[in-house]
């Protein structure tokens, strides 16, 4: 059974279409700046190699070989570990942004990080 909530102006929403709300638009969780080689898979379609160009608790940017409409589910894989599923929010001339079904632990965002980077940022 899905958790809702009622807004000022009486909409109703699901806790994930709250998540999906303030991960994209709060923008809460900082956004950090990397290239790290991943796959990437549409809902329907195979997977591709693509470069994650900036990672956050709440989400991700990629390239993308073809249009990916937002709402499109999504796994991303990062090297060694398991696949992160996500929605996509926006497509715009070769790059997909997504939110992550579940935010990440800072933890594994920490370790992703020092491991790319080198620097634990």
């Amino acid at each position: 059974m899905a958790i809702v909530a009622r807004d000022k102006d009486s909409m109703v929403h699901t806790e994930q279409e709250k998540y999906a709300a303030a991960a994209q638009e709060d923008r809460s969780a900082p956004r950090v700046k990397i290239s790290i080689p991943a796959t990437l898979r549409a809902s329907g379609s195979k997977g591709y190699q693509t470069a994650v160009r900036d990672l956050s608790l709440s989400g991700f940017s990629c390239t993308a070989m073809s249009r990916i409409h937002p709402g499109t589910y999504c796994w991303l894989t990062l090297p060694n570990m398991e696949s992160l599923p996500a929605k996509v929010v926006w497509w715009d001339n070769g790059l997909v942004g997504a939110a992550f079904e579940r935010l990440l632990s800072p933890i594994v965002l920490d370790n992703i990080m020092t491991r790319w980077r080198g620097d634990g940022y």
